[in-house]
């Protein structure tokens, strides 16, 4: 067997940025071929696309084969081997910055868990070889794409990493289904969305939804996000007198000044003019 080496790095040179790929490579390793212990200033990504090895951190000692990451942290005393008798292909990547121990933790890696075994279809080989294209093209744009590579990895890691680490559990689930139907309303009440669109992109029957949801918050989701709408447009008539009623109401997702007038009775027993005047003159009587 033929032992094979190559790398790519970032054409863009490493000045303090929040986040940045180093560099990215691949190699077919002889048997045996042994890396460290060493300890890494950066943070260090392997994916094994063949073969297998042994990767020993501070703490553990952990078998790998094909389809297995490894994430070296900085600082971390580590080393790893390939086996005797089939000894790995990987890929690999190295990043760096203030934000790289945070995307870390959100992808689920931690100190004293760095290990992810993936499934087939896996984007991280593809996104591996896809950084070391781009560097070997020494084009300044590298840099960015790089980063897009980074976080489609990040992406899938979390999505198996973080997942499998959740309490199980019917609860559990219902809990995170309402926290995302919050969040889906918080960042999407400017916009003339409905029930059946969230429902829709989450994935999930309207009836149920509604159900837990009320079952969760005491609101139904069509309130709720009612609720949120008269609640943003409140901050709206105090801090931007220029606005119009129609224009405040437009801003939070209602295109029917009436409907948001009467709505916003409904929920403050004053008109929204007369809450802003209020608000603005709280001396008058």
């Amino acid at each position: 067997m033929q032992h094979t080496y190559s790398v790519g790095s970032n054409p863009v040179y490493y000045d303090q940025q929040t986040l940045h790929v180093l560099f990215a490579g691949e190699s077919q390793t002889l048997p045996l071929h042994q890396a460290g212990p060493k300890i890494y200033d950066y943070y260090l990504l392997h994916y094994i696309e063949s073969g297998s090895g042994v990767f020993r951190t501070e703490e553990h000692t952990y078998e790998l084969g094909a389809g297995d990451c490894f994430l070296i942290h900085p600082g971390q005393l580590v080393s790893y081997v390939s086996d005797q008798q089939q000894p790995w292909r990987y890929r690999w990547a190295a990043f760096t910055g203030g934000d790289a121990g945070q995307l870390a933790q959100q992808a689920g890696f931690a100190p004293l868990a760095p290990v992810l075994s993936t499934a087939g279809g896996s984007v991280i080989p593809g996104a591996l070889a896809g950084m070391m294209s781009a560097f070997y093209a020494n084009k300044e744009s590298a840099a960015l794409t790089s980063l897009g590579y980074l976080y489609l990895i990040a992406g899938e890691a979390a999505e198996l990493l973080v997942s499998s680490s959740r309490l199980p559990g019917a609860e559990s689930q219902i809990k995170r289904t309402v926290k995302q139907m919050i969040h889906y309303m918080s960042s999407q009440y400017a916009h003339p969305v409905s029930i059946e669109q969230m429902c829709g992109s989450l994935g999930y029957n309207r009836a149920y939804l509604s159900r837990i949801f009320k079952q969760e918050t005491g609101l139904s989701p069509v309130t709720y996000l009612l609720k949120l709408r008269v609640e943003k447009s409140r901050q709206l008539l105090r801090e931007r007198p220029e606005l119009s009623v129609e224009q405040v109401a437009a801003s939070v997702g209602l295109t029917d000044a009436l409907y948001f007038s009467r709505q916003f009775k409904r929920f403050y027993r004053q008109s929204p003019t007369a809450y802003r005047h209020a608000t603005v003159n709280p001396g008058e009587q």
